[in-house]
């Protein structure tokens, strides 16, 4: 298990109990207690913990909201991608996140780089974000500007859509936008299940530089209800190694680019 690995694992089990110590750490993550007691406080630096006498407890709002994204399938393979994507992301970037599992990968990715948490009087990054969890997730960060663009929540993904979000985005502009999806298919393109979502992050993805899908293999050649956008809208799609040679070629064909850990 790397760091990155580890601090997730960290916030994981903080999430859950409320509370770890160096033992409990030290026990389930098979590391040694100085490990341990780095990394909780290299958590506490970014204001994910407060450490305690011994161990640590979990912010008041750090958790609570995106608890139920912590339990997606295909965590391992959204991990990687939020990884794949970070790399992307330099200093001084403005990016957009939409709303989903994968995109909140993205975020636990990013926070994990030392260049990008660590205090400076300027922001390192600032993300828009029309997902109400993303936004709560990097509140407690001060090197991170961000952006919500309002409107009305859509209670199963934690986004925000419809006029408000609409008049916000059309104000600004990004360098990279991350869009997550419920299915992506080479011929049809990325699509959600909800056509004010899909409105949204079209929109999100039209006033990006560079507009990329975020989405597990499992997703490929899927179809959902609403139409996102294709390779008109879309650079590329990040995924995983599961994507097999026919899918990459297929995108390819398109005219998306395909990223994956390897390539």
């Amino acid at each position: 298990m790397n760091r990155e690995e580890r601090l997730k694992a960290i916030l994981d089990l903080l999430g859950e109990a409320g509370r770890v110590t160096v033992e409990d750490l030290v026990d389930d993550l098979d590391v040694s207690a100085a490990t341990a007691r780095r990394d909780l406080d290299a958590l506490a630096e970014q204001h994910l913990l407060v450490r305690t006498r011994g161990g640590a407890i979990k912010q008041s709002v750090a958790y609570d909201l995106p608890i139920r994204y912590r339990n997606s399938m295909q965590a391992s393979q959204k991990s990687t991608i939020g990884a794949t994507a970070s790399s992307l992301v330099s200093r001084g970037d403005v990016i957009g996140l939409s709303g989903g599992t994968t995109t909140t990968a993205i975020v636990d990715a990013l926070s994990s780089r030392r260049d990008l948490m660590e205090p400076h009087p300027d922001a390192s990054l600032t993300v828009v974000t029309n997902a109400i969890n993303i936004a709560a997730q990097l509140a407690l960060r001060p090197q991170v500007r961000v952006v919500v663009t309002g409107g009305v929540v859509q209670n199963h993904s934690y986004e925000l859509f419809g006029p408000l979000a609409a008049s916000v985005l059309a104000q600004i502009t990004m360098d990279t936008a991350f869009i997550g999806v419920t299915a992506i298919d080479p011929v049809f393109g990325a699509m959600v299940n909800d056509e004010g979502e899909a409105a949204a992050n079209a929109l999100m993805a039209a006033r990006a530089t560079r507009a990329l899908v975020v989405a597990d293999s499992q997703k490929i050649g899927r179809r959902a209800f609403a139409m996102v956008g294709g390779a008109g809208l879309f650079d590329g799609i990040i995924t995983d190694d599961g994507i097999t040679a026919e899918q990459r070629q297929a995108f390819h064909d398109a005219g998306m680019k395909v990223i994956t850990p390897n390539s």
